[in-house]
């Protein structure tokens, strides 16, 4: 059978037909390269509080946060830089819940970009809010909406390595915010300019997250990894 994997989206004005409305919205990319990878794909959506984000989280074998907009720098203690994105305030206290949750239950966890920074943050951790005014250039985004290529480098002996089977690949990028601190969770990964790439928990089966977008490259590695994962006793 296919294992469940729970993905957050999401909450946004969106466009179709003769609507324009707040909607639940996530770039189909992800649900595919789920699918593809073995998956039956729940979408969980924004909602008001942890009772239901639990709720949901409990019927799952597996949950993917996707990416997207900045994370309300007031979750780690900062100001906001003025490029950071306008705080998303259902999505984050929703995703926080979501990692939180899957945590408590042991099950597998895949980080995409925002995702990555969301479990830095709900463990601890903080960002560099704008990686251009932080002297790091445009290596990792070009422009909204688009994506960059670049090296990545992880340590021997980490999840990233064993899933991607070796120690270094080329990855697309599209952000401008990173992690500058990753709390408990363990750096395994690192960008050609020193940006981290990569965060995992050594101790649990898998918990990864990663700053690329995997979802949106011809690579389903990490994805079926956190299926095979999902479906372990």
């Amino acid at each position: 059978m296919r294992p469940v994997i729970g993905i957050s989206c999401y909450g946004e004005q969106a466009r179709w037909g003769a609507w324009d409305v707040d909607a639940v919205v996530l770039h189909r990319a992800y649900v595919r390269a789920l699918e593809s990878a073995g998956a039956a794909v729940v979408v969980l959506p924004p909602v008001a509080d942890d009772e239901s984000v639990d709720a949901a989280v409990s019927r799952l074998d597996g949950v993917v946060i996707a990416g997207g907009a900045d994370i309300d720098p007031a979750y780690y203690g900062a100001q906001p830089h003025e490029t950071t994105d306008r705080p998303r305030p259902d999505r984050d206290s929703t995703e926080r819940r979501i990692y939180a949750s899957a945590r408590e239950r042991g099950l597998p966890v895949l980080g995409i970009c925002r995702g990555m920074q969301m479990m830095a943050v709900v463990s601890g951790g903080s960002l560099i809010q704008d990686l251009p005014s932080a002297g790091y250039g445009l290596l990792h985004r070009e422009a909204p909406g688009t994506f960059t290529e670049h090296k990545a480098s992880f340590a021997e002996g980490s999840l990233v390595a064993a899933v991607l089977g070796g120690t270094e690949a080329v990855v697309n990028s599209s952000h401008h915010q990173a992690v500058a601190d990753a709390g408990t969770l363990t750096v395994t990964g690192h960008a050609e300019d020193g940006t981290i790439e990569v965060v995992e928990d050594p101790s649990a089966l898998f918990v990864l997250g990663v700053q690329w977008h995997p979802e949106m490259a011809d690579d389903p590695r990490l994805f079926e990894a956190l299926v095979a994962a999902a479906r372990r006793p």
